[in-house]
């Protein structure tokens, strides 16, 4: 989902865990209208990873599983490995014990960002959103990340919020949203061709390279 500041990209995802509720019309998951959906229940299938990643105190094993006494070690490192982030990690002292204080203000943007992707894909739900969660990381890392998810979680389905386009270019379907409308839905290759306002992000990002 790409589209310029204000045109509803975050709104839009936030109304499929319930962060907001429909005024009009119904999100459905699986078939099912959210607002039928036990909560807690909801949350378990959708994980969201906003784009201000928010740690809690306490170690990185505790925010990457809430306290979940039935997480294993591998579980841990193959979720860190997932968000390119069990390097640093195991630079830290004590590794996933090492401690994080609050609101992760002990760790850089970059990393408290992955260690919030981390926390999202450990859990294996079946929808895994991602509001332009990318934004902290360079390029490179954006790929690296992208490419694991594409290979580890490979049975969520996946909606990413952009600004850049490198971060979408692949995707099976590109929503282009104007002023809390859609404007246009097409792979890359078919935006570049009937997208006036995909083809401006393009031009604006291939500049700015």
């Amino acid at each position: 989902i790409i589209g310029g500041t204000g045109s509803g990209k975050s709104t839009l995802v936030s109304l499929i865990p319930r962060l907001y509720d429909a005024s009009t019309g119904s999100v459905s998951v699986m078939g099912v209208d959210v607002r039928t959906w036990p909560l807690d229940q909801l949350r378990r299938v959708v994980a969201t990873v906003p784009q201000r990643a928010s740690l809690v105190s306490g170690s990185i094993r505790s925010n990457l599983t809430w306290r979940d006494e039935a997480a294993t070690d591998e579980e841990l490192w193959v979720a860190l490995d997932m968000a390119q982030a069990s390097e640093f990690v195991a630079r830290m002292d004590g590794g996933y014990s090492a401690a994080i204080a609050q609101g992760g203000s002990n760790v850089s943007g970059g990393q408290k960002q992955r260690l919030s992707i981390a926390r999202a894909v450990y859990r294996h739900p079946e929808i895994l959103i991602f509001d332009d969660s990318f934004s902290a990381l360079d390029f490179k890392t954006d790929r690296e990340v992208r490419d694991a998810l594409a290979r580890e979680a490979k049975d969520s389905t996946k909606l990413i919020v952009a600004q850049r386009i490198g971060t979408i270019m692949n995707a099976d379907r590109i929503v282009v949203l104007d002023d809390g409308h859609i404007a246009d839905v097409g792979s890359h290759e078919e935006l570049l061709h009937t997208s006036e306002i995909y083809r401006e992000v393009y031009e604006i990002g291939r500049a700015s390279c």
